[in-house]
């Protein structure tokens, strides 16, 4: 068969269902396509979340609390409603549908929020920067646009990159290999828009106006939409093959626990499984025995009931699942760290020397683009030096497994916010020895004492955030993967919810009495520190945590081997090495 004849090897499809062939479509070729919304998207979402505090406290005249609150809250809606999109996507009419039904409404949110600081009548009057209360309907009208994008955002966030990845072929070496290095250079473009966004868009919004400040993001999104569209017939499609997996996923611990009595057999043979004829036949794929969850195993026990047992298969994908919760679980306290980039770091700014020269005001949020400066300068070197020089001392395709990545993420993360909380005991220092009260008055300190708590962030990214998506859409089973890569972005929208909830119940506790708030509305007269010492000693224990879940965690494996004897069998690991290491 002639090479240009040769047809994907994963079962991948075009758009209107026909086998696609390999050297027509996908790769980077196809996905060149997509890094213009995605650097625009996310130049839209840290266009707004990187100054939100600064406009909700001088334009709607928001307390600190509530303005942190509302931050995270918002913040962590956009990351949670991608569960719902994946599950769409995943179980209905797959990811290019979703993403193209989504991204219509997030793009009605952008044009929304732009009216919202535009029009007249939408947006509350202002003299002399002094802004006068808003009105309820500006309010509502506001917070309507920002939940429009976040409801937009459910549909895009999870299936843009999954798509992405879908153009690589994982049964073609070569493509496999070209994978390894996507998500890196993804997670790039998405560093570009968010560069983009805390050093252009963020100066735009304080000095030039609101509406232009999030209508250069509006028409970018349209534009990259358009971009988008043009390479549709080089993508390549993922049939859709799982009808209700919420339904599969619970199943079988309630078909477990009925047979919480009922000894395992000591021949795997006998759990029940469907023929491997089926599975070729349907195009769905069949899963092999683990070792861990051993409970689980017996939703597979064939006994008297007239209801049928579990599929092996469908067991091991419940496990699989499983083992993704554990490792979700000891994510959310890293991103409780990271949502402090946007709401508590860009408050600390606002009350520090800002000034470059005679004249020229940095905006507190655009140190935010030294965590983007810092992922864009670390992602090549992470790509094209670390990993080589890791993969010749250990064999693995990655250089090191993607927990060990995650796991220097969390250390760098620790590190960051010890260094925080010490350059608030210096600030605190500075205003004891200036004697100052007021709020207003500017804290005669450099704000570049800040760079290096964002620096080691984003150094902590290229660890953490990549390792993070990798890890959840690279483990997922191969059905749910867009499911998979929600626990990416559920765990940086928890982390959010989980930071609101921390910095309102320290609020509560810490001035309950007539007591010092360590977060109150005049910063110059809180203790930050305080608060920073606080999230490293829970982070430390998390780390603690992290790494026995990691010790626990079993490798997806390409290939299985089957083992005689009890009820389960051990997976190989085909691209993570060191067993049961992280």
């Amino acid at each position: 068969m002639e090479a240009s004849k040769v047809y994907t090897q994963d079962g991948t499809v075009d758009l209107k269902g026909r086998p696609v062939l390999a050297t027509k479509t996908g790769r980077w070729k196809a996905c060149s396509f997509l890094l213009g919304y995605e650097s625009f998207e996310r130049m839209a979402f840290y266009g707004i979340a990187s100054n939100l505090v600064v406009y909700l406290t001088t334009r709607l005249h928001e307390d600190t609390i509530s303005s942190v609150r509302n931050v995270n809250n918002w913040s962590g809606a956009v990351w949670i409603t991608p569960i719902a999109g994946a599950y769409i996507a995943d179980s209905y009419i797959g990811r290019f549908w979703t993403f193209t039904a989504s991204s219509l409404i997030y793009v009605l949110g952008m044009i929304l929020l732009t009216m919202a600081v535009t029009v007249k009548s939408l947006r509350p009057s202002c003299a002399n920067g002094v802004c006068n209360k808003a009105s309820s309907l500006q309010i509502t009208f506001f917070y309507i646009s920002l939940y429009t994008i976040a409801i937009g955002a459910g549909g895009t966030k999870p299936n843009i990159s999954t798509f992405g990845a879908d153009q690589f072929d994982n049964y073609n070496f070569q493509e496999k290999k070209q994978k390894v290095s996507f998500f890196n250079w993804w997670m790039f473009s998405s560093f570009l828009g968010a560069l983009f966004a805390t050093l252009g868009l963020v100066y735009i919004q304080e000095n030039l106006g609101w509406g232009l400040g999030y209508g250069i993001p509006t028409v970018g999104l349209l534009v990259s939409l358009i971009v988008f569209y043009i390479g549709t017939p080089f993508y390549r499609h993922k049939v859709v093959k799982t009808d209700n997996l919420a339904k599969d996923l619970v199943q079988v611990p309630i078909a477990a626990f009925k047979n919480r009595k009922v000894k395992c057999p000591d021949d795997l043979l006998e759990l029940y499984e469907l023929d491997s004829h089926y599975y070729k036949s349907t195009g769905k794929h069949q899963v092999h025995h683990t070792p861990t969850f051993r409970f689980l195993d017996k939703a597979a026990i064939k006994t008297c009931s007239r209801d049928l047992p579990c599929t092996v298969t469908k067991v091991e994908v419940a496990k699989r699942v499983l083992g993704l919760i554990l490792i979700w679980l000891v994510t959310l306290i890293p991103s409780t760290l990271w949502a402090q980039v946007n709401t508590l770091f860009v408050k600390q700014g606002t009350t520090l020397d800002r000034k470059i020269g005679s004249s020229f005001q940095i905006p507190a949020a655009s140190l935010g683009s030294f965590v983007t400066l810092s992922m864009l300068l670390s992602v090549p070197l992470y790509d094209q030096y670390f990993v080589p020089f890791m993969r010749k001392k250990t064999g693995n395709p990655r250089g090191i497994t993607i927990l060990q990545r995650l796991g220097i993420g969390f250390v760098i993360q620790i590190v960051a916010i010890a260094i925080a909380s010490a350059v608030e005991v210096k600030r605190m220092h500075v205003i004891s020895e200036f004697h100052i009260t007021s709020p207003k008055q500017v804290v005669p300190m450099s704000i570049f004492w800040l760079l290096p708590q964002y620096s080691l962030l984003g150094i902590g990214d290229v660890f953490n955030a990549i390792g993070l998506l990798e890890f959840f859409y690279d483990q997922s089973p191969e059905e749910m993967q867009s499911l998979g890569t929600t626990f990416f972005t559920s765990g940086i929208g928890l982390g959010n919810f989980l930071n609101s909830f921390l910095v309102t119940m320290i609020d509560k506790i810490t001035s309950k009495d007539g007591g010092k708030s360590w977060i109150g509305d005049n910063l110059n007269d809180s203790r930050l520190d305080y608060y920073y010492g606080f999230l490293m000693v829970i982070s430390i224990v998390n780390m603690g945590l992290f790494l026995w879940a990691a010790s626990k965690y079993v490798y997806k494996s390409d290939e299985t081997k089957e083992f005689s004897g009890g009820c389960v069998e051990m997976e190989a690991k085909a691209l993570d090495t060191s067993p049961l290491t992280i």
